[in-house]
């Protein structure tokens, strides 16, 4: 019988090799934690658009608000 590289019988490598890719192909634990990393990060980049949304209009709601407080102040004056 011949030995291969590594010293294991000959063909030995590539039935390794192949019950690898196998098994790699079926893995399955990881796969839940890129689906909630993913999902996470377009809740991030939702509500991250959802505030710069937001932002302009609490601006002028402020900018309202400072105007409407500052004509009152110098009309009581």
């Amino acid at each position: 019988m011949a030995a291969g590289i590594s010293g294991a019988p000959e063909g030995t490598e590539e039935k390794v090799m192949q019950s690898f890719w196998k098994n790699f192909c079926r893995e399955e634990s990881g796969q839940d934690l890129i689906e909630y990393t993913l999902l996470l990060a377009f809740v991030a980049l939702a509500s991250a658009s959802l505030f710069m949304g937001a932002g302009n209009s609490i601006n002028s709601i402020w900018q309202t608000s400072s105007n409407t407080l500052a004509s009152a102040a110098a009309s009581a004056s």
